[in-house]
């Protein structure tokens, strides 16, 4: 049985357009709201043998609002935006037009002195990649939605421009199979998902 990791997105109530880059704002009313009304069909996943968060408050508190009790893992850490770090990318884009372009046109630029989308992937994916292999261990991991879009496009062996073109909605689920390079993503319905965290 191959090694399965489960990504749980962190609670966010704000719209994305409102999210700010590396926001690490704590879960407010509305967020632990939505963790209660997820809490029954994602507590299985508490079953996992290996249980891990990115470093935000708001992973931290959604894992640990779901019985997980994670350990932060730095490699699970949001893209390092640089000077855009707290800025949406509406306002990145009023201060900076030529740089956010170039940006979200070149995954190995790094026009805000941060992390390149390209560096921010397989950083995830190194992570990803050195999870034990032990036939059947099952890791849950709350992660910011960027960080999922990193691991999937990593896993899949995507085109980079592909992160741009994944939707990740809070408390969702994304689940990959296999290990060392070698992924495959599966798409569960919650009650096959309560039965095999």
């Amino acid at each position: 049985m191959p090694l399965r990791v489960t990504f749980v997105a962190a609670a966010r109530s704000a719209p994305l357009l409102a999210e700010r880059f590396e926001d690490d704002r704590p879960l407010d009313q509305a967020d632990w709201d939505e963790v209660r009304r997820a809490a029954g069909e994602l507590l299985p996943l508490a079953a996992a043998e290996l249980r891990y968060c990115s470093p935000t408050r708001r992973s931290r508190a959604t894992g640990d609002a779901l019985g997980f009790a994670p350990l932060a893992q730095l490699a699970l850490r949001d893209c390092d935006m640089g000077r855009w770090r707290g800025l949406t990318l509406g306002e990145a884009m009023a201060r900076e037009p030529a740089a956010v372009d170039a940006w979200l046109a070149d995954p190995r630029a790094t026009p805000h002195g941060g992390e390149s989308l390209l560096a921010f992937i397989s950083r995830v994916g190194g992570w990803l990649d050195t999870r034990p292999a032990d036939d059947g261990v099952r890791v849950v991991a709350v992660a910011e939605p960027a960080v999922i879009r990193a691991a999937l496009v990593y896993a899949l062996k995507a085109p980079p421009a592909t992160y741009w073109n994944l939707g990740i909605r809070p408390l969702s689920t994304a689940t990959l199979l296999g290990g060392g390079g070698h992924w495959n993503l599966r798409f569960e319905s919650p009650a096959v998902r309560a039965n095999r965290p």
